[in-house]
């Protein structure tokens, strides 16, 4: 059993994240692995314990993930994901009275966006916008910095940006599959003055991130735990429930090239002024 302890790092972006812990500390140790969980109030704080070595798995955003393969050349472990985490999109979403038909309509507009840290609702909309040619220099942001650290997670900066959508103080708003479906399934998204102009390219979301130096039989120990869970089993389904998903799937790297590319163009950038 010590052979398999772990150290798990997390980002506390929710109150039920201790909760989420409590529990799968519970699974894990039925399956003979001894977790413990550190959990840090910003993803930037993680990532750097997580290459320092000070924890030994990191629950990571998408910008994270890509933070750490860089900061390990390519090397660091993807261990798991969740099933919702692959093929994620974000919406552009346009008023009806705005008179925007196509993407190049939004110049001159103002795009209600996340937070700087939020890939879903700022980093990679505005990304493949300029990939389809339009001129984002030429659209007016109005960004909501809300929870910076969490990388969207709490999903306020979103929300906000729906509500200057609906006030007509914003044309336009960017916001993730998640933030799109929720708000549609409470009824707080008004269809009657709201489109989807635009699905982007797809892309992935989260991952467990671990150093290329974590011992093969923990690697393999810590994803057949998260695998072994299913959805019939109501002990898991209440794991599963706290994080919004169905199922645990192995991790893959070949769907963040466009967060790779966005971030890096966005530091050059900020290198060169």
């Amino acid at each position: 059993m010590k052979d398999l302890a772990m150290l798990v790092g997390a980002v506390a972006h929710d109150l039920k994240v201790v909760t989420l812990w409590e529990s799968l500390r519970e699974h894990f140790r039925e399956h003979g692995i001894v977790i413990d969980f550190a959990l840090f109030s910003t993803y930037e704080r993680q990532v750097e314990s997580l290459v320092r070595g000070h924890i030994d798995v990191a629950w990571d955003s998408a910008i994270s993930h890509v933070r750490v393969k860089r900061q390990t050349e390519g090397r660091s472990r993807s261990l798991a994901m969740r099933e919702i985490d692959r093929d994620f999109h974000s919406k552009l979403l346009v008023r009806r009275d705005a008179a925007v038909g196509a993407l190049s309509d939004l110049e001159g507009k103002v795009l209600a966006v996340g937070s700087a840290d939020s890939a879903h609702a700022r980093i990679l909309p505005l990304h493949f916008l300029r990939q389809a040619g339009v001129a984002v220099d030429r659209i007016q942001l109005m960004p909501f910095e809300v929870d910076l650290g969490k990388h969207g997670d709490t999903a306020t900066s979103e929300v906000q940006a729906l509500a200057a959508l609906h006030e007509g103080k914003a044309q336009a708003a960017a916001v993730g599959d998640a933030v799109w479906l929720a708000e549609q399934a409470s009824g707080r998204i008004d269809l009657r003055r709201v489109d989807v102009l635009w699905t982007t390219p797809a892309y992935d979301f989260a991952m467990f991130d671990a150093l290329p130096a974590l011992p093969e039989a923990k690697a393999e120990a810590f994803q057949r735990a998260l695998l072994s869970m299913t959805w019939k089993n109501p002990k898991h389904r209440r794991i599963f429930e706290l994080m919004g998903h169905r199922q645990w799937v192995a991790g893959r790297d070949d769907r963040y090239g466009a967060l790779d590319a966005a971030t890096a163009a966005t530091a050059a950038l900020a290198a060169a002024s």
